[in-house]
């Protein structure tokens, strides 16, 4: 195929693809979205288990994970649900990427206690993996059954989140993300019924945070508010939630890193990860979350880690058709005025979410990413991309490729000496220690 033909399929690819995002952005703009009650501060997780308490459920799931059993994390809101008269069996199995087969034994304690209602404490994996048990339980099917958007006939069982991070904002989203471990993918399963109902943002729970997962959900965040503003969906309401939480991040997130015990920084940084999830969960995202779920699919890379390793380099190749909405948060941040050139303004943005993965130690390339994987990689990024986010411009296959080649460990440029810290190379799976 020549070059000039191979022009011609991009540009008829390209203007295909945006007439129908644009198209698909009215329709969701009139899609009613339930938001939780939201409790917010120091202990809100019990008062949330004493509002449980009053609904009369008869059995409640309460899906979490190993490590906040071990920390006894959950324990005193467990201990407040049953004072409450609540009944509880605990689900503690969940891992990172909410694998099927977990989400599968978690359908089956489920049906096996007669739940009627899920509590969901942890990070973004114990919260997608909560959502699909309750789902699939409701419709009798399996979760890969459920892949896609609005694919039960009936709702779920009440659901209630207690978040234990700062970063996926998944208590508040119409989303949630499995994986499957023998295919190394990735899958959104999306309707509007798995919103919880109410959540609480205890920040108490995220003190013990290590600073590397404080890090890395809080980019996770920053990613969600800065890919739902640029998209083409965004409204008057999701911008004011993204440029919010965008702000709030550059603000606190370097004093949760630096503190974990702030509880101020903490709290703060869970508003942020909650109103950056208001704003993606109808603006949706873009690029960044393409790349990064394959990341996550072939590799485990932990997902914020992968998102604020892509980020930067998405914004760069997004740059001429997402500069005024750049400049935008450039000057809500604090890195340029307004009299600054846009280009200018644009470019600020882009060097201070750099800069900021330079703060918290964020690497800037993948160990395990192999050069011979990237042509598959750019491929289902493109795919689920062109099908599902509303970017500002339709990458070609060979812009995506070239961002991933960015981030072969070999791409990186030599750390200059006297850093405030050591930069390397994203580690092999199983190797970066993460919270599901």
């Amino acid at each position: 195929m020549s070059s000039s033909t191979v022009s011609i399929v991009q540009t008829a690819r390209t203007l295909g693809l945006m007439t129908a995002k644009r198209a698909a952005g009215f329709v969701t703009r009139l899609l009613p979205i339930p938001q939780p009650s939201l409790l917010v501060g120091p202990d809100s997780s019990l008062r949330l288990a004493e509002a449980i308490g009053d609904f009369g459920h008869r059995k409640i799931l309460f899906v979490t994970d190993a490590v906040v059993t071990k920390l006894g994390l959950a324990r005193p809101m467990i201990e407040a649900l049953e004072a409450r008269g609540s009944k509880v069996a605990v689900f503690d199995q969940v891992l990172p990427d909410a694998p099927i087969p977990v989400i599968e034994e978690g359908i089956a304690r489920f049906e096996a206690e007669h739940c009627d209602a899920i509590v969901a404490f942890g990070g973004g994996s114990v919260m997608d993996a909560a959502k699909v048990i309750g789902l699939a339980a409701a419709n009798g099917r399996h979760p890969r059954d459920l892949v896609g958007y609005f694919r039960g006939r009936r709702g779920p069982a009440p659901l209630y989140a207690v978040p234990t991070t700062a970063g996926t904002g998944s208590e508040v989203t119409v989303a949630a993300v499995i994986s499957d471990p023998e295919q190394h993918r990735k899958y959104v399963v999306a309707d509007t019924r798995i919103v919880p109902r109410m959540a609480a943002l205890d920040p108490k729970l995220m003190i013990g945070l290590p600073p590397e997962i404080t890090a890395a959900t809080g980019m996770d965040a920053l990613t969600h508010a800065v890919e739902a503003f640029i998209g083409l969906w965004g409204t008057p309401t999701t911008d004011r939630l993204a440029l919010s939480a965008t702000s709030m991040v550059f603000e606190y997130l370097p004093r949760a890193y630096d503190r974990g015990d702030d509880l101020e920084a903490r709290e703060k940084m869970a508003l942020a990860a909650t109103y950056a999830g208001m704003a993606f969960t109808r603006a949706n995202v873009g690029y960044v979350h393409a790349i990064a779920h394959q990341l996550g699919g072939l590799y485990h890379t932990p997902h914020g880690l992968a998102n604020a390793i892509v980020l930067p380099h998405v914004l760069r190749a997004l740059l001429p058709q997402a500069a005024p909405k750049l400049a935008v948060l450039a000057e809500r941040v604090g890195r340029a005025g307004r009299k600054t050139k846009l280009e200018d303004r644009a470019l600020a943005f882009i060097k201070a979410v750099e800069a900021m993965n330079e703060r918290l130690g964020i690497p800037r390339t993948l160990a395990a990413l192999r050069a011979e994987d990237i042509p598959a990689l750019a491929r289902a990024a493109a795919h689920e991309a062109d099908f599902n986010y509303p970017v500002p411009r339709v990458l070609s296959l060979e812009e995506i490729e070239a961002i991933l080649r960015a981030l072969l460990p070999d791409a990186a440029p030599t750390a200059r000496a006297g850093t405030r810290t050591r930069r390397r190379s994203a580690q092999a799976p199983g190797t970066y220690s993460a919270l599901p």
